[in-house]
């Protein structure tokens, strides 16, 4: 095989350069050409890149099988998710050996009855390389399901109907949505959206059982290309809401269930950097807004009278809980948020207004609220963990404040959560800001600046890493690793004002927490820069590709997984999926302040002739979110400039997308063929 590099660059990619003129600079883009993804030359140097990848790592090949042998070892394959309890049905899933997708079932009165198979994702998923299910929804009257797929990653969904009384598909089929629906009260018309050529949801429809599609009305269409439109139905089953938004703003329409041939009530007219959303009970909204309160309050307002003036606090704002959500049940008012870094929980006794606040069993943990379908209950469903204790379902007992233990999933191997540690440090930035980090190591670890490191970091969105249980970080950690999670700004770990000073202009926050974090590990002699990897995907990507940057001495190897890296480029195309919408996270380069800031940290703009740690990139031909040519073109620009002689792997999927290849199989190859690399590239045999 040709050397790589030879490839890649000169002559083709000089003869091709692509400039761009902005803000009286010109831009020089020697590797544009690669954005061709109908042209055979670009697909064969993908192929040729793979060729190369597979090559550097076919040493690797045992332990790749071994490692994947011990996180499917851990994995009890046959198993089956906690019944849910919807009208007469309990609904669940269930995995089977061998197969990589879930099979969803019910069973009608009690869980002793027959089991009936409403869906078998494996055979929908045969003999497709990538397979996703997106909405999966039974009508109120429990006898259709909608259901939406992905075949490609191309986050393009359809949706079909199944008549569950029969077993049978119906005719009806919508293609290319982005695979949401809600039901209406009829049983017999559901509403879907679709998106723009630029991936945006911004049309919903309503479309009737049995009739053509092509004759689905259009029920609202967002203009404004800034804002996506999302649709949701109230627990309390009176109204379908249409939530509209930016990353800063938004608006909320909604109308009655059973009225569904009315056009939607605006609630609030969206105002700049206002958001809220709504949930139903009784005669009220209920209202979540950043009006005047950064971390966000929950407000009612009377059904018939939503105007602003008649909207009242429903309890005191506290600066100190970001809320997150809420959920509306028949007599409880169930508030998630977020307090010192960790979610939390308030309920509320609504005919009394008594609040209390949900005790979790450690210190330092994560949950998520998992469907709740009646609304009559008095209990929540929680699926709990923590970096030491698997996830574990519970059922929250309202009236009691009582966790009724229901499963907890097991984890095959001989795993014993008391040989671990689990901890919470902090890192000064260089501004003085101390920065959280999650760690978790065997017992007994000597802190001798002599122990392997991987750090999986992200710190965008304003989402948060929590401290979650994976068995598959395992198979480092039993090797010797730390494993560390760093809280960085621009998540929302530590609420709004976290995620505020980590976008736009204060991006490098970002950036310059992960090497704050990196340098605490070595100072603090968990690690050493010859045995620290750090990891990060998309927008996390975007992290390690500007952090590799600015400080490469720092780590051995780095992971950028589906990375957004030609951050410019990117953001001057609008007509690339998400660009506009994207604006309210990065700022639009076509004012120049932002222009210059996001240049100035762009990791494709910024490859210097230096020497960078070992790097392994992966992309996803059919990536809506982050294009395959951004990991592609980074790696040709830093194949050109790079002066060490380290490793630098791109692993293109040639059949999926952002979310790389699909099942709980083609998960753990990915993982272990990733952790393969890690453990060569630190020379850890074992």
């Amino acid at each position: 095989m040709k050397n790589i590099k030879e490839q890649v660059l000169p002559p083709i990619a000089k003869k091709q350069i692509h400039k761009t003129q902005i803000h009286n600079l010109t831009l020089e883009d020697p590797y544009h050409w690669l954005k061709e993804k109908s042209s055979d030359e670009v697909l064969d140097y993908l192929r040729q890149e793979n060729d190369y990848t597979h090559a550097k790592m076919q040493h690797t090949q045992d332990l790749q099988a071994q490692l994947f042998n011990e996180m499917l070892g851990r994995i009890k394959e046959t198993d089956l998710s906690v019944p849910i309890k919807d009208g007469d049905y309990y609904y669940y899933s269930r995995q089977e050996e061998g197969k990589s997708y879930s099979i969803h079932c019910r069973k009608k009165g009690s869980l002793e009855a027959p089991e009936e198979i409403l869906l078998d994702e494996n055979i929908l998923a045969e003999d497709l390389e990538s397979f996703s299910l997106g909405d999966f929804e039974v009508s109120d009257d429990h006898q259709l399901l909608a259901y939406s797929v992905d075949k490609n990653g191309s986050e393009k969904y359809t949706i079909f109907i199944k008549d569950l009384t029969t077993n049978q598909l119906l005719s009806d089929q919508i293609l290319e949505t982005d695979g949401n629906i809600i039901w209406a009260n009829d049983n017999q018309t559901f509403f879907y959206t679709r998106m723009d050529e630029t991936m945006r949801p911004f049309q919903l429809f309503r479309h009737t059982i049995g009739q053509d599609t092509a004759n689905d009305v259009l029920v609202y269409q967002e203009a404004d290309a800034s804002f996506y439109l999302g649709a949701y139905k109230t627990k309390s089953n009176q109204y379908i809401v249409l939530h509209i938004g930016s990353k800063v703003t938004s608006e909320v329409h909604y109308l009655n269930a059973n009225q569904i041939e009315d056009p939607p009530t605006l609630l609030a007219r969206r105002q700049y950097k206002v958001e809220y959303s709504i949930d139903h009970h009784g005669d009220h909204f209920y209202i979540l807004t950043n009006e005047n309160a950064l971390n966000f309050k929950l407000l009612k307002a009377p059904v018939h009278q939503t105007d602003k003036a008649n909207w009242k606090e429903v309890f005191p704002y506290d600066e100190a809980v970001k809320l997150d959500g809420i959920e509306l049940f028949k007599e409880y008012l169930v508030v998630y948020g977020r307090k010192n870094g960790l979610k939390h929980i308030t309920t509320m006794h609504l005919p009394t207004n008594t609040i209390q606040d949900v005790q979790f069993p450690e210190e330092v943990y994560t949950y998520w609220d998992d469907d709740n379908p009646e609304f009559e209950s008095h209990k929540i469903r929680l699926i709990y963990s923590s970096l030491v204790t698997p996830r574990t379902v519970y059922d929250y007992n309202l009236q009691t404040q009582e966790f009724e233990f229901l499963k907890e999933y097991e984890v095959l191997g001989g795993y014993d959560r008391t040989q671990y540690t689990m901890e919470r440090a902090f890192a000064t930035a260089e501004d003085g800001t101390k920065i959280p980090m999650s760690i978790l190591y065997k017992k007994g670890l000597e802190k001798n600046g002599e122990n392997p490191c991987y750090m999986f970091a992200y710190g965008s969105y304003g989402m948060s890493m929590d401290p979650y249980f994976s068995s598959t970080r395992f198979s480092l950690i039993d090797r010797g690793f730390i494993y560390a999670i760093p809280h960085l700004r621009g998540g929302g770990e530590m609420g709004r004002s976290w995620y505020e000073n980590g976008k736009f202009l204060n991006k490098k926050n970002t950036f310059n927490d992960l090497i704050a974090c990196a340098e605490h590990l070595v100072q603090e002699k968990f690690t050493h820069p010859e045995k620290l990897v750090a990891v990060g995907g998309s927008a996390g990507g975007l992290l390690i590709g500007a952090t590799a940057n600015l400080r490469p001495d720092l780590f051995k190897a780095m992971v950028a997984h589906v990375p957004f890296v030609d951050v410019i480029n990117t953001m001057l195309d609008k007509n690339l999926p998400l660009t506009i919408i994207e604006y309210d996270e990065w700022g639009n380069p076509n004012e120049k302040t932002y222009f210059d800031y996001m240049l100035s940290y762009s990791p494709y703009d910024n490859v210097t002739a230096k020497d960078y740690p070992h790097l392994l990139v992966t992309a996803g031909l059919n990536d809506p979110r982050v294009q395959y040519w951004e990991p592609a073109k980074w790696t040709a620009k830093l194949r050109d400039l790079k002066t060490d002689a380290h490793w630098l792997l791109l692993k293109t999927n040639m059949e999926s997308g952002h979310g790389g290849k699909s099942g709980r199989y083609g998960y753990l190859e990915e993982l272990a063929f990733e952790f393969a690399f890690v453990l060569d590239r630190l020379k850890i045999s074992n």
